[in-house]
């Protein structure tokens, strides 16, 4: 490639060849973006992590370049979301063209008062480039190239995994096996194990285009357009004045041949006309597939990311629902580790992030139907929708260029405490924690101190020094911020610099926001109480779970 030079990494020889025994707590099996997180937020709550891959370098081609606000802030809290977004091209705004004109425009984040935007374009090579280096910077944290994994053998209390070094075959041994190893995973297959779901027929090409244009960072989308007649295209801004392109190729595209400069140069000239100066760096053609594992647990083998689930990449869905398995999984796995927590919390996680990938893959077959009509009277209701758009703001709910990535709310997890009153605002219970810019000892935004473990944010409630205290100290430790008070020993406030917060949280005096230790919202409550507080940590620590299957 032309804008990008290929790391190539070394690893010394594995200590196992020499008959020096090694027990991990914890096997990642694959360093792409989603192996490489997992390993990160491992050794940054000071668990050691090994990590398996069996290539040398970073991915090759752009592959996911949509990184969404939500993803910014777990890499925030994983400490690589500084240099992400400084190299990636921010952007908010997309624009939708249908035939030869702009039907309508959206803006994904239309509100200030938030630390990241709606998304932005990075190529994946520089995302795992960085998420390495974050990698190597932490002690607990190794990492082996050319290493491939021959085999796994779960028991009852460990893994064994048989892994190919170039100096020779060795087995290592881990407490728990986390598998993201991508789409083809190997080590699903090793286990027997399949993924379920549909493959459609259309085929796609992208091609990373390097050129000088005066094209806006945007996000822009069209059907049927007068350049590539009857099917859809899609343009997107990268780093390094590198441009993805995506056209639709219909069912019988002969992938070989599409690939092929002289196949995609006529139609990068249709696209961005006779006097643009541009080179093709990348090309690859895809179908659709909306795919998943039954269970993401088995035994000690957890699966995130493409190993677990596979959507279309219309919408952005693949790589950042992937680290958002990891945001789930790992606090999780440290409680269950430390003994703050039975294993069967781990099955939390195989519930959570099987309703999240359902949702994902609902929202990317719509968008696939929609972008490839399969009959006549669908295209027919599709063009009308799109016409319809142009005028009506009803209409452009029916268009569908891909839903935008955005997290699972998890209302429905046995984790979650109901609510007992009524909250008019846009944190929803189960989803994330909406960011607000505050003054306090950590930092100028609000999530930047929920970065721990669970944490109680109360609003000019009256948070006593003993119940602080009390929080503090128990089996699943919860630090108390106070929004608006001074602070009590041994907690700490906050002050709502903007009025963005009791806006975003509806935060009345004495509302209490419950967040566990992945910035989830698991409990809230009009005023404080202590045994409320308690009860709610255990249910979010699996204690209502456990209730719950004991009930049935």
């Amino acid at each position: 490639m032309k804008t990008y030079a290929q790391p190539i990494y070394t690893c010394a020889t594995p200590p196992e060849l020499s008959g020096t025994p090694h027990h991990w707590p914890v096997v990642v099996a694959g360093a792409g973006p989603v192996g490489l997180c997992a390993a990160i937020d491992l050794a940054q709550r000071g668990i050691d992590v090994l990590v398996l891959d069996e290539d040398n370098t970073v991915s090759v081609g752009s592959r996911a370049i949509c990184w969404a606000k939500r993803t910014l802030e777990i890499l925030d809290r994983l400490g690589c979301a500084d240099r992400i977004v400084g190299k990636g091209v921010e952007w908010n705004v997309g624009r939708v063209f249908f035939r030869d004109e702009q039907i309508y425009q959206f803006d994904l984040l239309p509100e200030a008062g938030h630390r990241r935007p709606a998304f932005i374009n990075l190529q994946q090579y520089w995302v795992e480039q960085f998420l390495v280096e974050r990698c190597l910077a932490l002690p607990q944290a190794e990492l082996r190239w050319q290493s491939k994994v021959l085999g796994v053998t779960q028991e009852p209390d460990r893994v064994a995994i048989r892994v190919a070094a170039p100096e020779g075959e060795y087995t290592v041994h881990a407490d728990w096996l986390i598998a993201a190893d991508g789409a083809r995973s190997p080590v699903r297959g090793m286990l027997g194990l399949e993924t379920e779901g549909m493959a459609f027929r259309d085929r796609f090409l992208i091609a990373d285009v390097v050129m000088h244009s005066q094209f806006p960072s945007e996000r822009w989308f069209w059907f049927d357009p007068p350049f590539h007649r009857n099917q859809s295209a899609l343009l997107h801004r990268q780093a390094d004045n590198v441009w993805r392109v995506d056209f639709q190729l219909g069912p019988d595209a002969d992938p070989d041949e599409e690939k092929k400069p002289e196949k995609i140069m006529p139609r990068l000239r249709a696209m961005l006309g006779d006097q643009a100066k541009f080179d093709i760096e990348w090309a690859s053609v895809y179908t659709f597939q909306c795919r998943r594992m039954r269970s993401f647990r088995h035994g000690r083998t957890l699966f995130a990311g493409d190993a677990a689930h596979v959507v279309s990449p219309f919408g952005a869905r693949g790589a950042n629902s992937g680290i958002q398995d990891i945001d789930n999984l790992i606090w999780k796995l440290e409680l269950v580790m430390a003994g703050q927590a039975a294993e069967s919390l781990l099955d939390s996680y195989d519930a959570e992030r099987t309703f999240a990938a359902d949702e994902n893959i609902r929202h990317s077959t719509r968008s696939t139907d929609f972008i490839s009509p399969k009959s006549e009277a669908s295209r027919a209701f599709r063009d009308a929708a799109l016409m319809l758009a142009k005028h009506h703001a009803f209409a452009r709910r029916l268009v569908n260029s891909g839903r935008l990535s955005l997290p699972t709310t998890l209302g429905a997890s046995p984790l979650i405490t109901r609510d007992e009153e009524a909250f008019a605002c846009a944190v929803v219970l189960g989803g994330p924690a909406i960011d607000a810019p505050v003054a306090g000892p950590r930092g100028a935004w609000l999530l930047s101190h929920l970065e721990g473990g669970f944490t109680l944010l109360a609003f000019d409630a009256p948070v006593s020094k003993d119940a602080t205290e009390a929080l503090a100290n128990d089996t699943n430790p919860c630090a108390v911020l106070q929004v608006g008070n001074r602070p009590v020993a041994g907690g700490s406030a906050l002050e709502d610099s903007e009025r963005l917060m009791a806006a975003r949280y509806d935060g009345k005096p004495g509302t209490c926001y419950l967040f566990r230790p992945d910035q989830h919202v698991c409990a809230r409550w009009r005023s404080f109480d202590l045994p409320s507080v308690r009860r709610a940590i255990a249910r979010a620590a699996g204690a209502g779970d456990m209730e719950k299957r004991e009930a049935a």
